[in-house]
């Protein structure tokens, strides 16, 4: 309720009868010359005041002494009232009235001659004689200066009533001005208004002002240390919390509030697990509590988004249609039926047991061979996303298992951050070259991969950003590397490795004719036109222009003669209609590789290896010299340590066997042996050479020659021994590439070549030796 103190001393007092209908008041008290609205709910009190307006427009209004009591007897009132002139009286809409009224002066109530409602009392009006003299002069003067004191001290008032205060110099008047304005009770007042004597009445309104001022001050200091020792982040609070309650009376809504209710609206349905659920609750309450400008704040609302949108119970339904998996495997990928059979076998394994692990499945083998691309192969046969990340040249720990929050810019590792953006808890989940991942000071990313890969550790992989344990058992991970040498021992024993070998020439143009040929001829422009490749013209590309176990140089083949058949179409009106072996040449130009076996001649000292590669398998030849010196032996090539060893082993036996070999016994005494491995450039190691470097040098100390289309492969011993070594099929491979007709393998890798297709070992002769005599047998002349 507004007060506002309207004089009207200028205007003529109006008569006040001796009778007055009498109107209580609760929780206030009128003081004369006083003008304000009223508002009256209670119908009794609105009765009598309609009646004080027909009557005499003039009412008795005087205060309850309890406010509580709803309807007071003539006892429960005061004995002082006030008589106020009844300026308007309106009804309002939703009950009672409003009166708008003036006091006139204070008024005894003698009397009550009616004390049912209306009540009404014989009053007498309260005469007040003053005289001017120094103590109330110096009174008024102290009044005045101690009631601009308190505005200052924080009671502003309207300028008007400012004026007022400066120009009253009537005691009374004045008294009663300031109990107006101060924030006194109904006893406190209702004592000022009984306060005859303006000298008193003033030193009353004084003595109250006084106290009034000393709780301003005392609030004002308290106020001005709290401010000195708040900081910045207290005081931002603050005024957000004003703010707030001032958008909240102009109903409007705090945009930090509307972000908190809709992150916990998100929180609640997000079907979090209980553990998750409490951390993301925990978090949000802080984050209500920050400064939305702090760097924390930005941290903390970035980790509730990860909590929420983290897929912690949705995953995508496997299709577990074995034979519609089956079909889709077999039109995305020719051949590599281990890996489609093991993929066949996972989804029948799923189809009876609902709670099994993913697997950890790890293809090796040369590029080129389709492991990549067969990880999506394998996620759109069983009807899931498909994730994949490169672990080549990856350094640091955190990559894998986050930061920390406590870091600036702080992130989770790739594995949540994929999932997340995945929005399925079992995707199938690529890691691609994982035999390329490096150390230093940051960490060792494979050995942060020890629990991601390991099903019976993974239930409960923590990120060092999330800080809670993520379920990755329904996540199937495949790994990818080109050799299995590098990967530490620990992590290769949670994968189960599947080799990816190279391809035959026949499954190369099978597959250059259902998916190279289509696809280049789509994506230069040719797939509308007549354009068609000759199996001879493929064959030719396949043998003539690529030397490798994977297809990426075959494609590039493919895609150089699309490009320029486009060109020729295009800027020479030329159309091709096949690609033929005479096509190939003029329009790939001179041949680059060639069968160096078939197409050499036998010499002595020089014998033709098998070797395994990151990049597939390959020929080798060793070349072996003697000349006069001091019984060095030399090694060039580029050879590392193990095939170092494998040269000195092959000496060693020979020396020691010189005699039955049909060597000098003495040929190592004023002689030096140099052994080289052309193609120098290219490092090489292993000790799969042994036996090709012993045959090198028998043939150059016998005199020999040694059967270039011979090719050899095996280990040897101290005691000529000839033991079994890795990748047949891949050094099988590459032999018939070569043009060679006959291999030498370890009697123990006989059983490797059931990996090898018939149609190879159908074109190939194969001998199975023992020791150093059987391939000396069967490798010289």
């Amino acid at each position: 309720m507004s007060k506002q103190e309207n004089t009207a001393s200028q205007n003529k007092m109006p008569i006040i009868p001796e009778e007055l209908i009498v109107a209580p008041l609760k929780d206030m008290v009128i003081f004369p010359y006083m003008a304000l609205p009223l508002f009256f709910t209670r119908d009794k009190v609105a009765k009598a005041v309609h009646q004080a307006m027909e009557e005499s427009h003039i009412v008795a209004l005087v205060a309850q002494r309890d406010s509580g009591t709803e309807d007071p007897t003539t006892e429960d009132l005061y004995g002082v009232a006030t008589a106020a002139v009844i300026k308007q009286i309106v009804a309002l809409p939703e009950g009672g009235i409003k009166v708008v009224v003036e006091g006139l002066s204070r008024v005894e109530i003698k009397e009550y001659t009616s004390k049912d409602a209306p009540f009404r009392a014989k009053v007498e009006s309260v005469k007040e004689f003053q005289e001017k003299n120094i103590v109330m002069d110096a009174l008024v003067q102290s009044v005045n200066a101690l009631f601009k004191l308190s505005l200052s001290l924080g009671r502003p008032l309207p300028e008007d009533v400012m004026e007022m205060i400066e120009k009253i110099d009537n005691p009374a008047r004045l008294a009663d001005l300031i109990a107006v304005y101060l924030p006194l009770s109904v006893e406190e007042s209702q004592g000022i208004l009984e306060t005859f004597d303006p000298l008193e009445r003033l030193k009353k309104a004084f003595l109250h002002l006084n106290d009034e001022v000393k709780n301003l001050q005392v609030r004002s200091k308290i106020q001005e240390g709290v401010t000195r020792e708040m900081g910045k982040g207290q005081k931002d609070y603050l005024l957000r919390q004003q703010m707030k309650a001032i958008q909240k009376e102009l109903g409007e809504e705090d945009p930090q509030t509307a972000e908190i209710n809709e992150l916990r609206e998100k929180i609640d349905s997000a079907e979090m697990p209980e553990e998750v659920l409490d951390a993301a609750n925990k978090e949000l309450d802080r984050l209500a509590k920050m400064n939305p400008a702090s760097a924390e704040y930005t941290v903390s609302r970035t980790y509730i988004d990860y909590l929420v949108n983290m897929p912690w119970n949705v995953s995508t339904e496997d299709n577990l249609d074995i034979g519609r998996a089956e079909e889709i495997l077999n039109e995305d990928h020719y051949d590599l039926e281990k890996i489609k059979e093991r993929i066949l076998e996972y989804l029948a394994v799923r189809k009876l047991k609902d709670d099994m692990h993913g697997p950890i499945l790890c293809f090796t083998g040369p590029p080129g061979t389709g492991k990549t691309s067969l990880g999506k192969s394998i996620a759109r046969a069983m009807g899931r996303k498909f994730i994949r990340i490169s672990l080549g040249g990856m350094r640091d720990e955190a990559e894998i298992r986050g930061h920390r929050r406590t870091y600036v810019g702080a992130l989770p590792g790739r594995i949540i951050q994929e999932i997340r953006r995945c929005g399925h808890n079992n995707p199938v989940f690529m890691l691609d070259e994982v035999d390329k991942m490096g150390q230093d000071f940051r960490g060792d990313p494979a050995s942060a991969l020890l629990e991601v890969l390991d099903p019976e550790q993974n239930f409960s992989f923590t990120d060092h950003y999330l800080d809670i344990p993520f379920d990755l058992t329904k996540v199937m991970f495949i790994t990818t590397a080109n050799i299995t040498d590098p990967i530490p021992p620990a992590l290769k024993d949670r994968m189960e490795t599947i080799a990816l070998s190279g391809y035959t020439e026949e499954e190369k143009e099978k597959i250059a004719f259902k998916y190279l040929i289509p696809k280049q001829k789509e994506e230069n422009g040719l797939s509308g036109e007549t354009l068609e490749f000759a199996s001879p013209g493929v064959r030719k590309i396949i043998n003539e222009y690529t030397r490798e176990a994977g297809l990426r140089n075959l494609e590039r083949s493919i895609a150089a003669i699309c490009r320029k058949v486009a060109r020729e179409m295009t800027q020479k009106g030329k159309n091709r209609k096949v690609i033929d072996e005479d096509a190939v040449g003029e329009l790939l130009g001179p041949r680059k590789f060639f069968f160096e076996v078939a197409e050499e001649e036998d010499r002595v000292g020089v014998a033709t290896g098998l070797a395994w590669t990151a990049a597939g398998g390959d020929i080798i030849f060793v070349e072996a010299l003697k000349m006069k010196g001091k019984k060095e032996l030399m090694l060039t090539g580029s050879l590392g340590e193990v095939m170092r060893e494998s040269a000195m082993a092959a000496l060693s036996y020979i020396r020691s066997n010189a005699l039955a070999l049909g060597i000098e016994e003495d040929f190592y005494g004023e002689n030096d042996i140099h052994i080289h491995v052309p193609l120098g450039a290219i490092p090489k190691d292993g000790p799969s050479a042994g036996v090709t470097i012993a045959t090198a040098l028998v043939s150059l100390l016998t005199g020999r020659p040694a059967r270039r289309d011979v090719a050899m492969t095996g280990e040897i011993t101290l005691s000529g021994k000839v033991s079994p070594i890795g990748g047949v099929k891949t050094k099988v491979l590459a032999a018939k590439r070569a043009g060679v007709k006959t291999i030498m393998l370890p009697v123990r890798n006989a059983v490797d070549l059931e990996d090898v297709p018939e149609s190879i070992r159908s074109e190939l002769h194969f001998i199975f030796v023992e020791t150093i005599d059987d391939v000396i047998k069967n490798a010289l002349k």
